[in-house]
């Protein structure tokens, strides 16, 4: 399956909203379209996955790599609507206590 990836801008916010699936053979295109907006000064990051039913270990790597960026060029990373299935996965690998996540916000809610 591929992923579709669709980025919504409002004010200093931009909505990622992702479908599909996030593995070895999708995540490049996920890092090329999201990293680029970690590094804006202030901005809010809010990544929706609530169609993203699979993500392995690419797509962590992915993620703790935003996250890092984030947090050297002072924007803001949240993780939105998460499957159980990917919830899990950040909770084994522990990074559901560096990564902010929230599984009530729908990304449209202004």
């Amino acid at each position: 399956m591929n992923l579709q990836i669709q980025i919504d801008e409002r004010n200093n916010k931009s909505i990622v909203h992702l479908s599909g699936e996030i593995d070895v053979y999708t995540a490049p295109e996920l890092k090329d379209a999201l990293l680029p907006l970690t590094k804006i000064k202030g901005r809010i990051l809010e990544v929706d996955l609530e169609h993203v039913n699979y993500m392995d270990s690419t797509g962590l790597g992915v993620f703790v790599n935003a996250l890092k960026l984030s947090k050297e060029h002072e924007s803001k990373i949240t993780l939105v609507n998460l499957h159980e299935r990917v919830l899990r996965l950040f909770e084994i690998t522990g990074l559901h206590k560096i990564i902010d996540l929230n599984n009530t916000i729908r990304g449209v809610d202004e």
